[in-house]
C-alpha cells in the first residue's frame, strides 16, 4: 500500500516527519468521550506485511464494541524512529473501517516522545486529525526517571531540555508505560486517559486490546506473537 502520508523512502519520510510535527497540536484533551479507538500492529511471519487492528471501546464502561483488522505490504525498510512508516498505512486503513469514529486515539507507541517529535500516535492523529495519545511500552528518547511505585505516580520524560511525556506507573509495583500526547492533547490530558482507561493491569483497556488481537492475528499467520518496538 503504497499512500503519500508514508512515502517509502526513508530521506522522504525524514523530512515528511519533520513537516507533520509543525502540524502538532498541543491543547487539552477532550473531556466529553464516548468511543476511544485502540490501536496496535503486527508483522506477519515472512516480514512481508504488517497486521493493524483498530478496536472501537465505549467508555465510560470500556466494553469492546467493534474491531477492525486490516494488511498491508511492507513496503519501508527497518530505520529507527520511522516506525509509523511501517505500521501506518494498515493502522490508518483499519481506523478507517471502524463503523463511527472515535473521540480519541490510543495508540501503543509514541505521540510527541520521538526524537522528531512525531511518533505513531502522533503521525495518525494529525493524519486523522483527531485527538490521540501515545502509550509506550519502551522509550524512544529523553532520560528514564523512574516514577514512585503506586499507580498513578509519574515522572517527567525530558529530552534535550524538551518536556516531552510523563512516565507514568499504571500499577503498583510493575513497569511504567512511556506517555505522550500525539496531537489536540497535551501532556496531563494523555496521562489523565491512560489512567481513566485502566482495570488493574499495566496496559491501558484500548491498547490491552489491540495488542491482543494483533498477537491473535500474528499467532494466525503463523508466528511468534511478540512483534518489533521502534
Amino acid at each position: 500500500m503504497l499512500t503519500p502520508e508514508f512515502p517509502t523512502d526513508p530521506a522522504k519520510a525524514f523530512a515528511l516527519q519533520r513537516r507533520l510535527a509543525q502540524q502538532v497540536r498541543l491543547e487539552p484533551c477532550p473531556k466529553r468521550v464516548r468511543r476511544i479507538a485502540g490501536c496496535d500492529a503486527a508483522l506477519s511471519p515472512d516480514g512481508q506485511e504488517v497486521v493493524g487492528v483498530a478496536v472501537l471501546l465505549d467508555f465510560p464502561d470500556l466494553t469492546v464494541l467493534h474491531h477492525e483488522v486490516r494488511r498491508a505490504r511492507l513496503e519501508m525498510p527497518y530505520v529507527p524512529g520511522l516506525l509509523s512508516f511501517r505500521e501506518g498505512p494498515a493502522l490508518l486503513a483499519a481506523i478507517r473501517a471502524l463503523p463511527e469514529t472515535p473521540d480519541l486515539l490510543m495508540v501503543d507507541g509514541a505521540g510527541i516522545a520521538h526524537p522528531r517529535r512525531l511518533g505513531i500516535a502522533a503521525h495518525l492523529g494529525v493524519l486523522l486529525d483527531l485527538p490521540s495519545v501515545g502509550a509506550a511500552k519502551s522509550r524512544l528518547c529523553g532520560k528514564d526517571v523512574q516514577p514512585g511505585p503506586l499507580r498513578g505516580e509519574s515522572a517527567p520524560l525530558v529530552d534535550r531540555g524538551e518536556l516531552v511525556g510523563c512516565i507514568l506507573r499504571t500499577r503498583d509495583g510493575v513497569k511504567p508505560l512511556y506517555v505522550s500526547p500525539g496531537h489536540r492533547c497535551d501532556i496531563s490530558g494523555a496521562a489523565y486517559w491512560v489512567l481513566a482507561c485502566g482495570k488493574g493491569l499495566r496496559l491501558p483497556e484500548p491498547t490491552r486490546w489491540a495488542d491482543r488481537l494483533a498477537g491473535e492475528a500474528k499467532r494466525a499467520m503463523g508466528a511468534d506473537p511478540h512483534s518489533e518496538d521502534e
